[in-house]
This record gives structure tokens, C-alpha cells and sequence, in this order.
């Protein structure tokens, strides 16, 4: 009788570990964020949608190196940013803009 207790025990004890395992995985700190979109420079860009009204415009979330972040427009017929200045550097967030135009198919004429 002590072979079948035994093997409840270990498979109990498998199991345990395994929650464990999960556990650690999903609760790791860089397990909690995802990991950015399109970087260039200090500044990356995520959550990248399609504008619902004109096809040509992208919203995007850019963040910098310094914990800075804003939401942007990107007008990719004419590569204008908007808003024109914020808190993310311009060069790099216009440079990431314009990728994101690039990969979506809609590049400035």
C-alpha cells in the first residue's frame, strides 16, 4: 500500500511544482510588459492602430528612454506629426512615425 501513497505524493508534488513554475513566469516583473513595437533611437512606438476615418492616418503611443510618453497622429501622406511639439524628442518620433507608415503600407508621396 505504500507504492500507490507514494506515487499520489509525487504526482501531488509535480503538480506543486509546476504551479509553482507558472507562478513565478506570470508574476516576473518583465513578464508584466510587453515588449515595445517599432524603437529607433531612444524612442519606440506601440499600440499602432489605423486612424477609423482617413486610412492614411496612424495613432500611435511613443515613450523615450526617460519614462516619457504621449499619443501621436501621423499624417502619412504628408508626414506631418501631430501634435507638432511634446515631451518625446521629435527627430526620433517622426522617424518611428514614418516606419510605421512604411510597414502599414501607406508611405508619404
Amino acid at each position: 500500500m505504500t507504492r500507490p501513497a507514494t506515487a499520489v505524493r509525487r504526482a501531488l508534488a509535480q503538480l506543486c511544482g509546476l504551479l509553482l513554475l507558472a507562478a513565478a513566469v506570470l508574476l516576473h516583473p518583465t513578464g508584466l510588459g510587453a515588449a515595445p513595437g517599432l524603437c529607433i533611437g531612444p524612442v519606440c512606438g506601440d499600440e499602432i492602430t489605423r486612424s477609423a476615418k482617413h486610412h492614411w492616418q496612424l495613432r500611435l503611443r511613443l515613450s523615450d528612454q526617460r519614462g516619457q510618453w504621449e499619443r501621436v497622429t501621423i499624417d502619412c501622406r504628408h508626414a506631418e506629426l501631430s501634435p507638432a511639439f511634446g515631451p518625446v524628442e521629435r527627430g526620433h518620433a517622426r522617424a518611428v512615425a514614418l516606419k510605421a507608415c512604411r510597414l502599414a503600407g501607406e508611405a508619404p508621396a
